[in-house]
């Protein structure tokens, strides 16, 4: 992968959890956006605490990189519970979830990354736990099985998942609260930059933060990582003063253009353009054109190529739009001239 596709990709990647950590927002009154979310989880949260219970089982759905991780670390610090972490990949026996929730707490929280991979197996041992805080665990084999059922300490179990139509409906319907991350608007970008630069002790004029806003697609991870790799161009060639024109070098030389795309984005619109004259054109012709991953395509590129507005579904395929042609500096109507 291309050092401009890793740091525009909102996937999260090993290396930066020690950034992401010290970067993150530790409480409600800290974190930006996403405000609707935040005034939702405080009245839970207070009405929690009041009544000295843990938090309704929480479930958080959205595009990568918008804060899932970090919101479920706020209401930990909110509630004044430890939190768990494990992800569905990692639960790959009925055995390994039930290991993890005989050893909670009361009002402990376990968070769930990527809730919607659990196995089928397992994830049934969760009906149970969430609903009754019990464990039920079969005995035996055949005709002599048994079940016996352990009693689990109040806990809150926290989900996330990027792709929430996955998850089936008997485990959906056991999130006492559920919430939608919305991608950031670019005054909200603009302040968790600011935000993030104080924390990195980072001299940031405001035209830095809009330049570096501009490109992050409305992800809080892509900023991150965008602003701490300007901060690193501006200490090798700019005797560590960042400027706009500094921060506009970084990005031609790492080929982000001002709207956020790179040379991928860029590939995928020239050749639905070029070769299938604007589409449409189906996602598995596209992908092998284009050398990428059908997935890759999916999840990582076309979400944001459809909020800019260059690209739209239909029935039929993937169409190049007419800001996408625009943008690209292209005449659309050569299109018309070709059919």
């Amino acid at each position: 992968m291309s050092d401009s596709q890793r740091l525009l990709d909102p996937q999260e990647v090993i290396e930066e959890n020690v950034l992401e950590t010290n970067l993150r927002p530790r409480f409600l009154r800290e974190y930006i956006g996403q405000e609707s979310i935040k005034d939702n989880l405080e009245i839970a949260i207070s009405a929690a605490k009041q009544r000295h219970e843990p938090i309704e089982h929480v479930l958080l759905y959205g595009a990568p990189g918008l804060g899932k991780t970090t919101l479920a670390h706020v209401i930990a610090n909110e509630m004044g519970s430890n939190i768990r972490v494990t992800s569905g990949p990692a639960i790959e026996k009925s055995g390994d979830l039930a290991a993890i929730l005989s050893n909670l707490e009361e009002n402990d929280i376990l968070f769930i990354d990527e809730i919607h991979r659990l196995p089928k197996a397992v994830e049934e041992i969760l009906y149970p736990a969430m609903e009754d805080y019990a464990l039920d665990i079969i005995m035996g084999k055949g005709p002599s099985a048994r079940t016996l059922r352990l009693d689990l300490p109040h806990f809150t179990i926290i989900g996330a998942t990027t792709l929430a139509s996955l998850l089936s409906a008997p485990l959906r319907d056991r999130f006492g609260l559920s919430h939608h991350l919305e991608f950031y608007h670019s005054h909200e970008m603009e302040k968790i930059i600011a935000r993030s630069a104080d924390i990195l002790k980072i001299d940031l004029p405001k035209e830095a933060a809009l330049a570096i806003a501009g490109r992050a697609r409305r992800t809080p991870r892509i900023a991150n990582r965008l602003l701490k790799r300007v901060r690193d161009y501006c200490q090798v060639r700019n005797n560590g003063l960042i400027s706009f024109k500094a921060c506009d070098e970084a990005f031609s030389l790492l080929a982000i253009d001002d709207l956020g795309l790179d040379a991928v984005d860029r590939k995928i619109l020239t050749i639905l353009i070029d070769k299938f004259q604007g589409g449409p054109v189906g996602l598995n012709t596209l992908a092998a054109a284009t050398g990428e991953e059908i997935d890759t395509l999916e999840n990582i590129y076309e979400p944001y190529l459809l909020q800019l507005g260059f690209l739209d579904r239909s029935s039929r395929g993937r169409v190049a739009t007419a800001a996408a042609y625009s943008h690209l500096g292209r005449n659309i109507n050569s299109k018309a001239s070709l059919l």
